[in-house]
């Protein structure tokens, strides 16, 4: 089988890499500014030449010296830049947000040094940028065609669940290649026939030990690590022991507890119309169900008044190991830092098996008759 050599942009905490490493990929190089998420990575891939650097710093002569390194591997670029000026949370735009252009630097060193293959991901909102604007994608677009790459139509939007993440969480992925026609994987778990079940929250969380919140697990044997719950103020732990288990909510909370926060409750009125009661986002202080896919990790994802992040049953948020776990990180993949930065590398992470299925695609066409390292 022909080698593949892993270059990963953005990389975080490494999520994508993972990935491409539990398909066969040999991971050789990363670059990413965080220095938070850049000890996780040297962590995990200690063999990985790793550049703590802005892209556009990068010495292109150097990157193609440690491409020849490889001169029987096919090489792989891979660019998850920052998804915040794309995402549909954004609210307000700023005038000039640097991370939006990072897709066409990313698109410039690819010309220089052209890669065998190419993978972007991204949210649902980065080919179709809000507030009226053009946008880089489809620029980028335009110069992976003029540059020779082929790939399925404009990428596309896949649910990490259907690839084997406990979680509901769609991304836009887009892969391209200069060996034959790249396709989106097709997906391995649903309802259909022929597909695995969906993996739920028990199927991934059930067999860790319990703590309690502001508690960490200390495994005698060390092998399961960042089992580490947030704390919880006294309001928030009456609240979350008010909340029934398996998907129970706010909504729950008895009327005269003294638990409903008055921004749920208030009534507005807009240019003299007709009243409303704002109810706010639903999932607020909600707890997961257990069989179920857990809704989609945010880089918040170990805090409980910030999303559908409580434990089923557990009087705490879910851990970091647990939301690791959730998505689909193996129990050896260790995360440094503060518990804030451990949660916001878990939550901006490409869910592990998705980019293991994109990985195996890529597979495919480096074992088709047109392949050849470069």
């Amino acid at each position: 089988m022909k080698r593949i050599a892993v270059f990963d942009f953005f990389c975080g905490c490494g999520g994508t890499s993972e990935g491409f490493r539990e398909a066969g990929m040999d991971i050789v190089w990363a670059l990413d500014v965080n220095p938070a998420a850049a000890k996780t990575y040297k962590k995990n891939f200690p063999k990985a030449n790793f550049n703590e650097l802005d892209v556009n710093k990068l010495d292109i002569e150097e990157l193609k010296r440690e491409m020849a390194k490889y001169p029987d591997h096919l090489k792989l670029f891979c660019g998850c830049a920052p998804c915040q000026p794309f995402t549909k949370q954004k609210t307000q735009k700023k005038k000039v947000d640097p991370r939006a252009s990072l897709l066409l630097s990313f698109a410039n060193v690819v010309e220089q040094a052209k890669p065998d293959f190419v993978f972007v991901e991204n949210v649902p909102g980065v080919q179709k940028p809000r507030f009226g604007e053009d946008g880089p994608f489809p620029e980028f677009l335009q110069r992976m065609t003029k540059l020779g790459y082929q790939f399925e139509e404009k990428g596309a939007v896949v649910a990490a669940q259907d690839y084997g993440a406990a979680q509901v969480r769609h991304r836009f992925i887009f892969l391209a290649s200069l060996h034959g026609q790249a396709k989106i994987p097709e997906a391995t778990h649903g309802e259909e026939d022929g597909k695995q079940h969906y993996k739920t929250v028990r199927d991934v969380i059930a067999n860790l030990p319990p703590i309690a919140a502001g508690a960490e697990y200390d495994d005698p044997k060390g092998l399961i690590k960042n089992h580490r719950a947030a704390a919880l103020s006294k309001k928030n732990l009456k609240r979350i022991q008010a909340t029934p288990h398996d998907g129970g909510g706010r909504k729950s909370w008895p009327s005269d507890s003294g638990l409903r926060l008055k921004c749920h409750t208030r009534i507005k009125t807009k240019d003299g119309k007709k009243k409303k009661k704002y109810t706010g986002h639903t999932d607020v202080y909600g707890r997961l169900w257990w069989d179920r896919p857990s809704t989609g990790l945010t880089t918040r994802c170990i805090s409980y008044s910030n999303g559908r992040f409580g434990h089923p049953e557990q009087d705490r948020a879910i851990s970091v190991r647990e939301a690791a776990r959730i998505q689909g990180f193996p129990d050896t993949f260790e995360f440094v830092g503060s518990l804030n930065d451990q949660a916001k590398q878990v939550g901006n992470a490409v869910p592990v098996p998705l980019a293991k299925a994109v990985g195996e695609e890529f597979f495919r066409l480096a074992r088709s008759k047109k392949s050849g390292a470069a």
